[in-house]
């Protein structure tokens, strides 16, 4: 069976990816920019030598507008060709769409922190001012704790959603919870979970690229639902749930990553994620 890794750069998992192939499976890693797709007596996307069995995507696309539309389109017709993507296209751009993800999260009865998300100075300042004046600024589109703000002051707030709102962007507010400079990331591939608690004593994101310090968890039956339900709300198989738990007790969604990193959850966990991820890949051409 030939993967199709597809992706911005080989990075740390590619090379792991190529320590657990066998006889039976062999990687091979796709550049988004050198991808091409042919049109006529037969239909193709190409990059391998021959097609891929499946498409494992562990990047996502960089560019212009239309340079990223034709990246995303060229999975989606891979899966209209009944090659299997994982994660399927629509779930990769509803996943890092945090206000879409969000929404589909809270239809499918998941609790999500309340959230906000305006396109306008005076209509993001009445959020920051329903929310409590103690909000998180968040990019819509955007991982790893990067562009993320804490702000309580209403002079702050101002500044921070006239400088979005000239730039085109979208003001996405979050009520701060308190959750002690901690929360949870349950990794799934398809039916396996690991889980593993990340805490940052030095700031209140706490996320692994941060420094956060990761130790393996495991959590209450409800959270493993939670986080099941949580991929299917956005139609991922593999995927990073944050859920964040605040002093009252609450467990509620923060996000589903749709294209995890997952080094530090095979570090604190001792499980080879590369290893599930093929086993799981194998399941998909049976």
């Amino acid at each position: 069976m030939k993967v199709g890794v597809v992706g911005n750069r080989p990075g740390h998992s590619m090379a792991r990816f190529q320590a657990v192939a066998d006889a039976t499976l062999e990687f091979q890693f796709l550049p988004w920019d050198q991808l091409s797709a042919t049109l006529g007596e037969c239909e193709s996307v190409d990059g391998m030598a021959s097609p891929p069995d499946v498409v494992l995507v562990r990047g996502m696309p960089r560019g212009s507008l239309e340079q990223v539309i034709f990246q995303m389109n060229m999975l989606g017709r891979w899966h209209a060709l009944q090659v299997p993507v994982v994660n399927p296209p629509r779930a990769l751009e509803i996943a890092i769409d945090k206000y879409l993800s969000l929404a589909l999260l809270k239809e499918a009865g998941l609790p999500v922190p309340e959230t906000v998300v305006a396109q306008t100075v005076d209509r993001a300042l009445e959020g920051f001012q329903r929310l409590g004046g103690d909000v998180v600024i968040k990019p819509v589109f955007g991982g790893e704790g990067r562009g993320l703000i804490r702000v309580t002051e209403y002079e702050i707030a101002v500044r921070c959603a006239q400088a979005i709102v000239n730039v085109g962007g979208v003001v996405f507010l979050q009520k701060f919870i308190d959750a002690n400079q901690q929360d949870m990331r349950v990794l799934v591939i398809g039916d396996r979970m690991f889980a593993m608690q990340r805490k940052n004593p030095m700031d209140w994101r706490a996320n692994a690229s941060r420094g956060a310090e990761c130790r393996a968890i495991s959590p209450e039956p409800m959270i493993l639902e939670m986080a099941q339900n949580s991929m299917r709300a956005v139609g991922a198989q593999i995927g990073g749930v944050d859920l964040i738990t605040d002093k009252e007790g609450k467990t509620m969604v923060l996000e589903v990553n749709g294209i995890p990193g997952w080094q530090a959850i095979s570090q604190a966990c001792g499980v080879n994620v590369e290893q599930c991820v093929a086993d799981y890949l194998k399941t998909l051409t049976k």
